[in-house]
């Protein structure tokens, strides 16, 4: 997949993928990763990002099978965005389905 539809779609995945449980940063970059290729070394930059921005809260828990691991919390702030991203996405993706079927038919 080309490297600029990947970077515009990361916070969308990343953001959505916290709607409903909590994660962690390798965890993240594993499931985007068996959709499509994604460098795990980007995923991490991303969540200090929004979290800067206040769409997460992190927090540290124990794992067992290593140290403790940096979970991400969609924070109210961030489920907003998520929706607005959500809302651009459909419509975007519309748009370019309705280009595409003009153009080839």
């Amino acid at each position: 997949m080309n490297i600029q539809f990947k970077k515009g779609v990361l916070d969308l995945c990343v953001l959505a993928l916290t709607a409903r449980e909590d994660r962690y940063g390798y965890e993240l970059a594993v499931v985007i990763s068996s959709k499509f290729e994604v460098a795990v070394g980007s995923v991490y930059p991303l969540l200090t990002r929004l979290t800067l921005e206040g769409y997460f809260s992190s927090y540290l828990r124990e794992s067992r099978e290593g140290p403790p691991r940096k979970y991400y919390k969609l924070t109210p702030l961030g489920r907003d965005h998520l929706n607005e991203l959500i809302e651009e996405w459909r419509s975007f993706t519309v748009s370019v389905d309705q280009l595409i079927k003009e153009g080839i038919g």
